[in-house]
């Protein structure tokens, strides 16, 4: 059975992320619990000072589609660019926190 590209094809969703630890969680679960499983997430801190890094490195830990940059604070179009630098993805979604 030939299977389309497009439905196997690896999706890169980039989330910047700066002091959001409030809502963070229930951004990368709703990423997560998506029926498309051939993801990659890419979580851009952005020099949060909250508990965000932190968070964004547990969920590294327990799913391994799950890719954590830490940078120095740059705003939310920098910290798009940096995880455009690293996504690996045919496509590419930004999701907001």
């Amino acid at each position: 059975m030939h299977q389309n590209t497009s439905e196997s094809a690896m999706v890169s969703v980039i989330i910047p992320v700066y002091n959001v630890q409030m809502y963070l969680a229930e951004c990368v679960d709703s990423v997560i619990n998506q029926t498309y499983k051939n993801l990659e997430i890419i979580l851009v801190d952005d020099g949060s000072i909250d508990e965000s890094g932190k968070i964004c490195d547990q969920y590294s830990e327990i799913d391994s589609r799950i890719h954590v940059i830490h940078k120095k604070n740059g705003g939310l179009s920098d910290a798009r660019n940096v995880g455009l630098d690293y996504a690996v993805g045919e496509y590419i979604f930004f999701r907001r926190q």
